[in-house]
């Protein structure tokens, strides 16, 4: 009686503890780590569809249209992402093109400096232009025209 007694007060409540336990916190637990938002957002139509006919109200279409939206979503989500990335791959395109025109800029402007030769100025006690030796038309260059017709 005593073995019935124990078995009935204190192993068959720990074995139903021990089951829900099981239940209701570890499968449960297991149950939200692989949930997903793609999960949960192809859930929200079974539920406008249980909340419809539990309340016996007509469903309108346009709630049906955003059930078949959201069931399809992974669709709309892949036809958006292949939009942005057309538009990245323009972009990438137009900064490529910008970059190699700063290049082709850069090395023009690198030629022309070189052709200017602004590293090597000219050295200040070097003479530019030889000097010109005064000579008999400086007299001349005082009478002008009339001293030509004063001498002859």
């Amino acid at each position: 009686m005593k073995q019935f007694w124990r078995r009935w007060t204190y192993e068959i409540p720990l074995a139903i503890g021990d089951a829900l336990w099981e239940v209701l916190v570890v499968q449960l637990a297991a149950l939200l780590d692989r949930l997903t938002v793609r999960k949960v957002i192809a859930f929200i139509p079974v539920v406008i569809l249980i909340c419809a006919y539990y309340h016996s109200i007509p469903i309108p279409p346009e709630l049906m249209l955003i059930g078949d939206f959201l069931a399809y979503i992974d669709i709309f989500s892949v036809l958006f992402l292949v939009g942005v990335l057309s538009r990245i791959t323009t972009i990438l395109f137009v900064v490529k093109q910008a970059a190699a025109r700063i290049a082709m800029l850069a090395g023009s402007v690198t030629a022309r400096m070189q052709r200017l030769d602004v590293r090597h100025g000219r050295q200040r006690s070097a003479p530019t232009q030889p000097h010109r030796k005064p000579g008999a038309f400086e007299d001349d260059r005082i009478y002008g025209v009339w001293g030509q017709v004063a001498l002859a």
